[in-house]
């Protein structure tokens, strides 16, 4: 494949490596400097109206691959709203325990280039473990009052291992021109695209950014739920019809919640709480309580106001999370 000039089409460009991966970013944004060179006409209708816009923006979304409809929506935000499109799909070692379930998460991989090639994807970034890791590295640690809480507890290597892997993406996405200095391309800003049904990840996400001063804007985007109403997991494969018809108290429990807020203007925790652990009665429940964006546990005396209804449950080793942001 010839690299020396900037490649936009129907179909995502590969990549492995992180130097192959920077240099693509490269002659892609190289495109709003080459105009004059290639001519709008010469290029096809996609890069044609990306030239037309104004602001460079890149987005980029995470992901671990498995890629559902929850996925799809944050990649058709990215594509709606950047001129390139990076979706990230590697399986994160350093965010599983030894005793999680790393070896048999879902891999669709094939399914998964094929959903990004028909969103408009631009670049699909697919490392090796080798490649994102070396020895005796440096690592980050979560914040103690909201990296070792909730799913911190239950899993308390799990947020290192987050911030590990997306400071790496983030810190790619941010090229020295220095290193490409055979291109010319313009300045850009930088989206990162974030569920929110992992609320405690974004939220904790969110805080690595302010505090590490990193000139990326987080997108959080809303949950996306099935057609029984079930928040789209890939984990959502591992359980048994059986074990999903009880999983679908989880949101009927948040709907109980926005409803008593919403129509009934009740907002007293101690209430609400009761009013959902009666939906949820029966259920092997880790967690259920409403926290403030700092992830500040509020008191049963407390109102629900501008914050976040956190519930997790676990059916037979798999676990399922849900929540409800309250403005």
């Amino acid at each position: 494949m010839d690299y020396s000039k900037p490649i936009i089409s129907n179909a995502p460009i590969i990549v492995k490596t992180k130097d192959h991966l920077q240099r693509q970013i490269a002659l892609c944004l190289s495109l709003y400097n080459d105009e004059a060179t290639y001519g709008v006409s010469n290029l096809d209708s996609k890069a044609q109206n990306i030239v037309k816009q104004d602001s460079i923006n890149l987005g980029l979304v995470p992901t671990m691959g498995a890629l559902h409809n929850g996925h799809k929506s944050l990649i058709e935000s990215s594509v709606s709203n950047n001129k390139i499109t990076i979706v990230s799909i590697f399986v994160n070692p350093t965010q599983f325990a030894p005793t999680e379930d790393l070896a048999k998460y879902p891999r669709t991989l094939e399914a998964d280039i094929q959903l990004c090639a028909s969103l408009g994807v631009d670049i699909i970034f697919m490392p090796d473990y080798t490649e994102m890791y070396g020895l005796d590295e440096i690592t980050l640690t979560p914040p103690k009052s909201m990296g070792y809480i909730l799913e911190g507890y239950y899993r308390p290597t799990h947020f290192a291992g987050v911030l590990q892997i997306v400071l790496k993406l983030f810190n790619l996405m941010l090229l020295p021109k220095q290193r490409f200095q055979d291109l010319e391309f313009p300045s850009y800003g930088v989206r990162a695209y974030f569920g929110r049904k992992d609320a405690q990840q974004l939220l904790i996400v969110q805080k690595m950014t302010r505090d590490l001063c990193l000139p990326i804007d987080i997108v959080s985007m809303p949950i996306i739920r099935d057609s029984d109403s079930l928040a789209l997991s890939s984990r959502n494969v591992y359980l048994s019809q059986d074990q999903r018809n009880k999983a679908l108290a989880l949101p009927r429990a948040i709907l109980e919640i926005e409803n008593l807020i919403l129509e009934k203007n009740i907002r007293d925790v101690l209430i609400l709480k009761h009013e959902a652990s009666k939906i949820l009665d029966g259920l092997s429940v880790d967690y259920m309580d409403f926290y403030t964006r700092e992830l500040k546990l509020l008191g049963d005396r407390d109102e629900a106001m501008d914050c976040v209804f956190l519930v997790a449950v676990t059916m037979q080793k798999v676990r399922l999370l849900d929540n409800l942001w309250i403005d």
